[in-house]
Order: structure tokens, then sequence, then C-alpha cells
């Protein structure tokens, strides 16, 4: 990480309404209050180190938020692992949105964070200017569900960084099968960190697993109300050419029930892009020139 890349940003604060010390990364911009905030919300494992490249990049032109739910990154663990579930982080990003006196805002997110999006809409699509949901759905494929929920919660830790890339690639090397070395090195600098004991170990708290485990068992809800909430507004939909969670197929009716929504495939990636790809990025200026105030 570069120093110019590091003050672009400012490591802030909020508390949920249980108590929890969450933490975001806020990306002022030019201070244009006019616009709306771009609200950047990862996937299940992840935190705002996702979101790196694109929120510098963006953050030219835009404020960026993009927060850590429970339990991830700089954000306290959960005292009750039942708390980690959508509904939970929802509730959590709205009180953020309070907190940061944000009105307005364009959603950026990934898996997980597509399907929050989804929630926001059905809750309070006014306060939604336009979306971007990446390789996440309605209707999400077994394949994925199964794979993501054999990772989930492992606990592993790795002596050095080179170690944790090694076992990034023998898990997700079919996502990204044109990374090399030092792309799995900057992903495991993305999802891991350095633990107190020297030791390399993911950096969210492994209990988000046990809710996972449960509503496997559960039946599936009906997301597509939260398609429907985002008819009308700019929207961005994103899909890894080789993702198992995401199928062309929903994608397709996706876009069906959305007219005017763009939709963009990347090639050769898997679940979930980066959104560091050149395409990813420029679909999503795209998106961002429709939603200017």
């Amino acid at each position: 990480m570069s120093d110019s890349a590091r003050s672009a940003w400012a490591d802030c604060y909020w508390t949920s309404r249980d108590g929890l010390r969450l933490h975001y990364r806020d990306y002022p911009g030019p201070g244009d209050a006019g616009r709306p905030v771009v609200l950047c919300l990862p996937g299940l494992t992840r935190n705002a180190r996702d979101f790196e490249g694109l929120a510098t990049h963006l953050a030219r032109d835009w404020r960026v938020i993009s927060p850590e739910m429970r339990g991830r990154g700089g954000s306290a663990y959960a005292r009750d692992a039942a708390t980690y579930n959508p509904f939970q982080y929802v509730d959590d990003v709205n009180h953020l949105l309070e907190q940061a006196g944000v009105d307005r805002y364009v959603a950026i997110g990934t898996s997980l964070g597509g399907l929050l999006t989804m929630i926001l809409a059905m809750n309070a699509p006014e306060r939604i200017v336009g979306a971007a949901l990446n390789d996440v759905g309605p209707v999400l494929e077994a394949a994925g569900l199964a794979r993501i929920g054999g990772y989930v919660g492992q606990g592993r830790s790795f002596p050095t960084w080179m170690h944790a890339a090694r076992a990034l690639e023998e898990v997700q090397g079919v996502a990204y099968p044109d990374y090399r070395t030092e792309d799995w090195l900057a992903m495991a600098k993305r999802l891991m960190a350095l633990s107190s004991n020297g030791r390399i170990v993911f950096d969210y708290d492994m209990k988000i697993a046990e809710p996972l485990q449960r509503a496997a068992e559960s039946p599936v809800p009906d997301l597509w109300p939260g398609i429907e909430a985002l008819a009308g507004k700019p929207l961005l939909l994103l899909r890894g050419g080789l993702s198992d969670l995401l199928s062309a197929g929903t994608l397709a009716e996706m876009q069906a029930r959305l007219p005017g929504a763009e939709a963009v495939t990347l090639e050769r990636v898997g679940h979930a892009p980066t959104l560091d790809e050149p395409e990813a990025v420029a679909a999503i200026e795209r998106l961002l020139a429709r939603c200017r105030a």
C-alpha cells in the first residue's frame, strides 16, 4: 500500500444499537455535498480492504464509505453469534448511515453485500440512488453455497504470507485461473491479518459460520422483492463468467425484471470479481455517471 493510497481515507467508527464498536473507512472525496455517497458493502468473510483500490479511485470524485460488518476487520466481534445475520447487518448499516448523516447513497455490494443492498432497497428504496450487485442475485446456486460453507469458519493459520497465499490458491484457484503469485499474496493481505502470536489468520470471527450452517437447513427466502425494489434506478449487474454462485440464467432473469440495468460478465473470473478488473471499474464509472446529482 502506497502512502498516497493510505492517506485517501480516515479510519472511523460507529456504535451498533447493541453497543458494538464497528469500523469503517471514510474516503472524503472532493466534498461535493450534492452527490450521494458511494457505500461499498463487502462479502461474507471480507472487510474494507476489499474495496481499497476501487474506493481510492472513485474518491477522486465521490465520497466513499466502506463499512466492516460486525466480526470482521476492525469491527468488534459479536457477543451473540446469532447476530451474524443479514438483517442485523442491515440494521448496523442503517445505524452507520444515521450517525454519518448519509441520506442518499449508491450501493456497491459484493456477494453478501449485494444481498444487504436488496434488503436495504426493500426497507427504504428512496435512499438508494443506484446500485451495483457484484456476482449475487435472488437465486444462489447450491454448488457455490456448498463451496463457501466448506471453508468459512475453519480457523486455519499460516506461518508466512507465502503459505497463506498458496493456501488461498488451493481453495480459490478455479475462480481466478490467471492469478500469479503476487496476486495471491495481495488477496491474502486483503483477507488475513497478523495475529498476536505471529501467525497469519483470517480477519474475521470464525463464529460467523454458525448461523450460516443453520440457514442452510432453513427454507430459502424469496429475494425477488429486493430486486424489484431497485427497479427504475441506475443499476449495474456484474457476474464472474466462472461464477458458481450466480448463474447466467439468473442474471438474465434479473435483467428482464430490471429494464435499463446494465449487465456485465467478466470472463475468466469466478466468485467474486474483485472490482479491480478494468471492465468492472469502467462499468462502475458508467453507473456513477448515471447517478450524478
